[in-house]
């Protein structure tokens, strides 16, 4: 029986996974295992991959699977809110954020460009000013009641 509408298509997976633990444990067995993708083989390649990375850094990955089954994937770069959270040495944002509320943390403008100059590193940042990408990073960062000083 003949397929209706011609050439299989990439399947595209996207998943935030710690550095150097992927393991073919849920979430990632399962969502590559629906795909027809052998989970160990991805395991392997993503931990050697990250293992330059502190383990469990959060690390997004753009994941696609070809018709023959076998797949390609691209790293990016740790979450901007991570790496806020990060240098602000708190766990988590503020609840409520606006004038008169209380900040979260706080970092410098130094800690701002050094995440810029990480998230410069995704294809996507590339053709991106790193004027605009700090500017994202502050917004971020403000949006998480984190305050950024000169």
């Amino acid at each position: 029986m003949a397929s209706r509408g011609g050439a299989v298509k990439n399947i595209f997976v996207k998943l935030i996974v710690g550095a150097g633990q992927a393991a073919p444990t849920p979430p990632v067995g399962p969502a590559l295992g629906s795909k027809g993708v052998k989970a160990i083989d991805f395991c392997k390649e993503f931990n050697a991959r990250t293992a330059s990375y502190a383990p469990g850094v959060p690390i997004p990955v753009a994941l696609i699977v070809k018709p023959d089954r076998s797949f390609t994937f691209e790293l990016k770069s740790p979450p901007t809110g991570y790496l806020l959270l990060r240098a602000a040495g708190i766990e988590k944002g503020a609840a409520e954020v606006g004038p008169g509320k209380p900040f979260a943390g706080e970092i410098s403008l130094k800690h701002v460009y050094e995440i810029a100059k990480i998230k410069k590193t995704d294809d996507r940042h590339k053709a991106i000013e790193m004027e605009n990408i700090v500017k994202g990073v502050i917004a971020t960062a403000k949006s998480m009641g984190i305050n950024v000083v000169v």
